[in-house]
């Protein structure tokens, strides 16, 4: 079993959403209950959209109880230094178009682009990895390779 980097915050975070998960199942059970009411299971639709939902849910509190059980959780105050490393905070400019970028790299749970964070796995972050500010990077991407410079490193 491998271990799995984790911020202090994303461990929080999924511990948020397993007991907000785990809520969830008395209410599935009752609801397949009253459609288990209504008669014939092979028509009925309420009762296969519940559990359908039931079995989501309860695939999703696998995972993050897996997530959890696996959790590296890295002090994030004992980190810094001048090369990207997990946790840090990376603004680069895409040297193509000048266009600019801020990431923070966290781990694979916790990972949300619309949250301006990347998954220490992910292409991006494994070209950053060990780089330096000023440093330029090479990123194979769906669209092609795109090149980026570092413009600064944070600790936040």
């Amino acid at each position: 079993m491998d271990s799995m980097p984790m911020t202090p915050e994303g461990h929080e975070a999924l511990k948020v959403e397993l007991v907000k998960l785990k809520a969830q199942m008395p209410g599935i059970s009752k609801a397949i209950g009253e459609a288990m009411e209504e008669g014939d299971l092979k028509e009925n639709a309420e009762y296969h959209a519940q559990k359908e939902r039931q079995g989501m849910v309860q695939a999703r509190i696998n995972m993050v109880e897996d997530a959890l059980v696996r959790a590296e959780v890295i002090d994030l105050s004992k980190l810094g230094g001048d090369k990207v490393k997990f946790g840090a905070t990376v603004t680069l400019e895409n040297i193509d178009d000048g266009s600019e970028a801020v990431y923070r790299i966290v781990g694979s749970e916790e990972a949300s682009v619309d949250k301006g964070t990347i998954s220490v796995t992910s292409p991006v972050a494994r070209a950053l990895i060990n780089r330096e500010v000023g440093d330029e990077v090479k990123v194979r991407a769906p669209g092609g390779v795109r090149a980026y410079e570092i413009q600064a490193i944070d600790w936040k």
